[in-house]
This record gives C-alpha cells, sequence and structure tokens, in this order.
C-alpha cells in the first residue's frame, strides 16, 4: 500500500529502485546520535541512545559492524562543489543535517577529513542535472518553480568533517518521485582533497542514502511547494531500497525547529559508521524487488548509472 495523503493520482508510472547492495551489515550500535549531543558544536561521538552511548563509544566491540550500504541510484553527478549550504534559493521547508562519520572498525572513533557527499531532488522531485525527469504523479515542470538554481549543481554537495567526524549541511526538506520514498543520496570518500571548488581524488568507502519518518514526511507534502506534486506517496513499508533496518540503515532523527509550525524545518542527526580501508562506490546493480506495474519516468539517467535502473 502506499501513503496518498493529499495525492489523488492512483494510477502512476513507476521507476525501479535499485537493490541495496550486499557486503555490509545493518547494526543498532551506530545509530543516531541523540538530539542534543549531535546538534552541540563540541559533541564528541555519542551512540544510539542515551542509555547505550557511554558503551558504544567506549568498547570496540560496539562498532564492529557498518552501516548498511545501498545503491548510488541513478542521479548521481561527479563534481559536487563544496560547500555547506546546497540549496541555491530551492523553495521548500528548512532542513539542517549534522552527520558524524565514525570508525566503525577502530571504536568508533571519527574520521576527521572525511569528505560527505550528498544530493537529492527537490520539493517536486527533481534532481539537478536531470530536469526533465519525471516524477511520477501530477507536478509542474522544474522550470517553474521561480528560483534562480543552477540546474546542473542545485542540491548537491560536499563538506569535509571537522576533528569530531562532524559535518553539516544547509538545505531543504526532499520531495518525492515514483516509485521512491523521501530519501538524501549520500557517499564517504576519504584520501582526497579539496581542490578547485570540489573533492578530487581518494575513494568512497560508504554509499548509503538517508530516510525520513513517514508521518514527518506526510505533513511536510501537504504545505507549499510541495503540494503542487500530486501522487501516489511510497512509504518506507513499501520503498524497494529502505530495509527496514532504523538508524543503522539511515534513517534520519529528526527534530521540528517550532513544534506547531513544521514550515519553520526541522534539524536531522545520524551517525555513519564506515570502514575507512573499504571501498564502497555503490555503483553495482541489482534487483530491487518487484515494482508496480507502470512506465518508468522519462529522462536520461548517469552514463554509469547500473543498467537496471535504465531498463527497467
Amino acid at each position: 500500500m502506499f501513503m496518498t495523503g493529499n495525492h489523488k493520482d492512483s494510477t502512476l508510472t513507476r521507476r525501479r529502485a535499485l537493490a541495496v547492495t550486499g557486503g555490509t551489515v545493518a547494526a543498532g550500535g551506530l545509530a543516531v546520535a541523540g538530539y542534543q549531543s549531535a546538534f552541540a558544536d563540541t559533541a564528541t561521538v555519542t551512540a544510539a541512545s542515551a542509555s547505550a552511548s557511554a558503551t558504544s563509544t567506549s568498547t570496540s566491540s560496539s562498532c564492529m559492524t557498518l552501516m548498511t550500504s545501498v545503491t548510488e541510484g541513478p542521479y548521481y553527478l561527479d563534481g559536487a562543489l563544496v560547500r555547506k549550504d546546497i540549496t541555491e534559493g530551492k523553495s521548500g521547508v528548512p532542513l539542517t543535517l549534522r552527520l558524524t562519520v565514525v570508525d566503525a572498525t577502530d571504536g568508533c572513533t571519527p574520521v576527521s577529513g572525511a569528505a560527505v557527499e550528498i544530493w537529492h531532488c527537490d520539493a517536486w522531485g527533481y534532481y539537478s542535472g536531470y530536469t526533465t525527469a519525471n516524477p511520477g504523479g501530477s507536478a509542474p515542470a522544474e522550470s517553474e518553480d521561480g528560483s534562480t538554481a543552477d540546474d546542473d549543481t542545485y542540491l548537491r554537495g560536499y563538506q569535509i568533517a571537522n576533528a569530531n567526524g562532524v559535518v553539516k549541511f544547509e538545505t531543504i526538506f526532499p520531495g518525492w518521485y515514483t516509485p521512491r520514498t523521501c530519501h538524501i543520496h549520500l557517499k564517504v570518500h576519504t584520501g582526497g582533497q579539496k581542490e578547485d571548488g570540489t573533492y578530487e581524488g581518494g575513494k568512497v568507502n560508504y554509499t548509503g542514502q538517508l530516510f525520513f519518518p513517514d508521518d514527518i514526511a506526510e505533513e511536510i507534502f501537504t504545505l507549499e511547494p510541495y503540494a503542487k506534486h500530486s501522487g501516489s506517496y511510497t512509504t518506507l513499508d513499501n520503498d524497494m531500497v529502505y530495509d527496514g533496518g532504523g538508524t543503522s540503515s539511515g534513517l534520519l532523527t529528526l527534530k521540528a525547529v517550532h513544534k506547531a509550525d513544521p514550515s519553520k524545518g526541522y534539524k536531522g542527526s545520524i551517525t555513519l559508521g564506515v570502514d575507512p580501508d573499504a571501498e564502497n562506490t555503490g555503483a553495482g546493480g541489482g534487483g530491487g524487488g518487484t515494482p508496480p506495474s507502470g512506465e518508468a519516468p522519462t529522462g536520461t539517467p548517469p552514463s554509469d548509472a547500473p543498467s537496471a535502473s535504465a531498463s527497467s
């Protein structure tokens, strides 16, 4: 079943989402940090919950498994800019992200200097670089949003982790596209360096996606400009990539800036347990389950996307 909310279109096109790749294991011990600790600038790495924080950070046994890695998806682009604010004027509910990168093979020690790269769709489901790709349902053309955003770079960016392994991004709450639930893509890189405004060299240690609780997403999508995109929204339980593992599978902890007014924005946090010696580009194929019937959205995927995303 699919959450409909304000989304009335029940005869939607569907695009096959790629599967969760093998090789890494979800672990509750690497869940999201507590909200107040996660957003304190001097915070050190914390554990999945307040009750487990002491043991999780002091013993390596709780850090021996990794975050679940998944495909990079069909909308990845090289050359994202190193910057904190990736909105470029795109309209939407403000979202501040604080992501903490730790070494899951070495007692959850912070990975200072790691480059965290994120990218996601705008409020109507469009990605920069692929602004003609139909997000499914009924949405205005991306060009109608009225922003001055660069169609090749908006809602994409890198940040370099500080001594505590922390990066911060200022962005907007993502919209959705058929047949995926609301999500943000990310990669963790090490061994490279900032060059010409982007990040060059090194290797990708982790490729994943960040997810949002259904109740919060449903409320956001009733607001402008999200409400202009109608259709069936896929819930977490029906998503082809999210595997139900909670924070170790990328489920963010969110806190409203103003409880009575969700349009004021949210703060999201999570701790990412990675292996700095591993390499995981997320470019592998694999089935993601059987999508509902329907044609794939229009638009050209990246040339390095797995063949399944182009043909399904």
